[in-house]
């Protein structure tokens, strides 16, 4: 049955990926008029979301912010599967790297960096960042496996067409140090922004307004490397294009204390998404832990 799965879903994504870009668009437009008001698709996760981050806001923003997300997350998903068929050369013109220089001297300094990435704008196509990094410098994405197995099999297919070296969440550690000792350097991306489960080490804060936990395993994986640490800055610029920017940190991970880059990459998440809120995942339940 997941065979089967597997492949009705990749032959409908790849037919899909076939689209030119304005027509992917014209598919997302309607089918943001079904998820928004057809099927209301979690309507009360993301009002309820809006309403307890941004409490100083009435309620005719929140719903122009709950508007641009839901069209928003139309065109992610779209773009996604887009990903399938893209060229590279398009997809380095669609993401614009700025202040490479900094990033990439400390993966030559260091061997390595940990690049702290959030759900935010066309987060999925920092895939193709191996087009600003050295040759033989490996781009390794951390991620988690799917309960399906074959529809964890198209994800890493679709995440590695641009050279991405990817990694379960559960061998991080131990993959990262085989590499380094065989004389790789790494730059190690990890959307940080999901809300782990009870088992998972976690740091508390406040984040938007409420209690928040967040995964600290990035910000252990730093110190354990003593790789320098960047915050993925992203930017949307329009449909189908985005700004990154590489933000430093530390480069003394082993000096912070206990959760202190896990808050930074708080502090800087919570800047992002009031800059532009849309385009964070206000789908997520991303507070259903709660602090005992």
């Amino acid at each position: 049955m997941f065979r089967i799965v597997y492949w009705l879903t990749y032959a409908g994504m790849w037919l899909l990926a076939l689209l030119p870009f304005r027509l992917l668009y014209v598919l997302s437009d309607g089918l943001y008029l079904l998820m928004r008001y057809g099927v209301h698709y979690r309507r009360k996760v993301v009002r309820t979301n809006l309403r307890n981050s941004f409490p100083e806001k009435e309620e005719r923003e929140l719903r122009e912010i709950e508007r641009k997300f839901y069209h928003y997350l139309c065109d992610y998903m779209l773009e996604e599967v887009k990903t399938l068929r893209i060229s590279f050369d398009e997809l380095t013109r669609r993401m614009l790297y700025e202040n490479k220089e900094q990033f990439l001297e400390m993966v030559e300094r260091h061997g390595g960096i940990v690049l702290l990435i959030p759900h935010y704008a066309n987060f999925e196509w920092i895939i193709g960042m191996g087009s600003i990094m050295q040759k033989g410098d490996l781009p390794i994405q951390v991620y988690k496996p799917l309960h399906n197995p074959f529809l964890d099999r198209l994800f890493i297919r679709i995440r590695s067409r641009f050279g991405g070296y990817n990694v379960p969440k559960h061998s991080t550690a131990r993959e990262i140090i085989r590499l380094r000792r065989a004389g790789k350097r790494m730059v190690v991306g990890l959307i940080t922004d999901q809300s782990p489960n009870p088992r998972e080490a976690h740091y508390w804060t406040t984040f938007l307004h409420q209690d928040t936990v967040f995964m600290d395993g990035a910000e252990r994986i730093a110190k354990m490397m003593d790789f320098p640490v960047f915050y993925c800055e992203l930017q949307r610029i329009s449909r189908g294009h985005c700004r990154v920017r590489f933000d430093l940190l530390t480069d003394t991970p082993k000096q912070t204390a206990e959760g202190e880059i896990t808050e930074l990459f708080a502090r800087r998440l919570e800047l992002t998404i009031r800059r532009d809120p849309p385009y964070w995942f206000w789908s997520h339940k991303r507070w259903k832990r709660k602090r005992n």
